[in-house]
């Protein structure tokens, strides 16, 4: 019996190789929980839907029975990619809730402008263009149902983005817009402002009125769109049936 037990005994170079193995193991297993949870258990609810926003402007146009919302929104600092996201979920929301022809969502820095005139060019962090059903908006044999692209790292103090274009393929969009878990629209801050007082109220209106103005003004024009990214004059021209 001694002699068997001398014949399977383990050197001590292999016990002590065993123990390193075990403990490597543990330590790797113990890092993946607190440095990988995201990639492990999932993204996050806010980074897989994008981060909240608030509006800045809402142009409506309406043309030869077709109804083209252009949404110009704000958030905080933060990645190309999470941007589109938002973009994207807002387009989403504004078409569940209106059922329009077409959504451009185009997404700006919290310190970006504000003013109309001054949204292009570096000015979008994000522009979707989101066509539910192409063929009767577009004459286009390749008409997309999405286009997106945004500008790849954060914006200046000034609001601008200095990072590479990224264009993003439709199948890579249509797989983020399968991957909400709710859609929701931005906040109103004119809205806000009209539940604390009049004041709010007399503006909303006030902004309606110049949108329908403007969505008016725009819908035989080519040049209303942002000059950087897809916008619906030149996404979908319009058919003269």
């Amino acid at each position: 019996m001694k002699a068997l037990l001398r014949i399977f005994r383990p050197s001590r170079k292999l016990v002590f190789i065993i123990a390193g193995v075990a403990l490597l193991g543990g330590v790797s297993g113990g890092a993946a929980l607190l440095i990988g949870k995201n990639k492990i258990l999932g993204l996050s609810a806010e980074t897989m839907n994008g981060l909240s926003c608030t509006d800045v402007n809402l142009v409506t146009i309406k043309k030869q029975n077709r109804v083209w919302i252009r949404k110009y929104i704000k958030t905080e600092p933060t990645d190309g990619m999470t941007r589109v996201r938002t973009a994207l979920r807002v387009a989403k929301a504004i078409y569940d809730a209106q059922r329009p022809d077409l959504v451009q969502v185009v997404v700006l820095d919290a310190n970006g402008p504000t003013l109309r005139s001054d949204i292009r060019g570096r000015a979008i962090g994000a522009d979707v263009v989101y066509i539910p059903h192409p063929d009767p908006v577009l004459e286009s044999t390749d008409a997309k149902t999405y286009t997106a692209h945004y500008f790849d790292g954060a914006a200046a103090a000034n609001g601008l983005f200095f990072g590479e274009r990224v264009d993003l393929p439709e199948d890579e969009i249509t797989a983020l817009g399968a991957s909400f878990k709710e859609y929701s629209d931005c906040i109103d801050p004119i809205a806000v402002a009209a539940t604390k007082g009049g004041e709010g109220g007399a503006k909303k209106t006030a902004k309606t009125e110049e949108a329908k103005e403007e969505g008016s003004a725009e819908g035989g024009s080519r040049d209303a769109a942002p000059k950087e990214g897809p916008s619906p004059t030149d996404a979908a021209p319009a058919a003269d049936h």
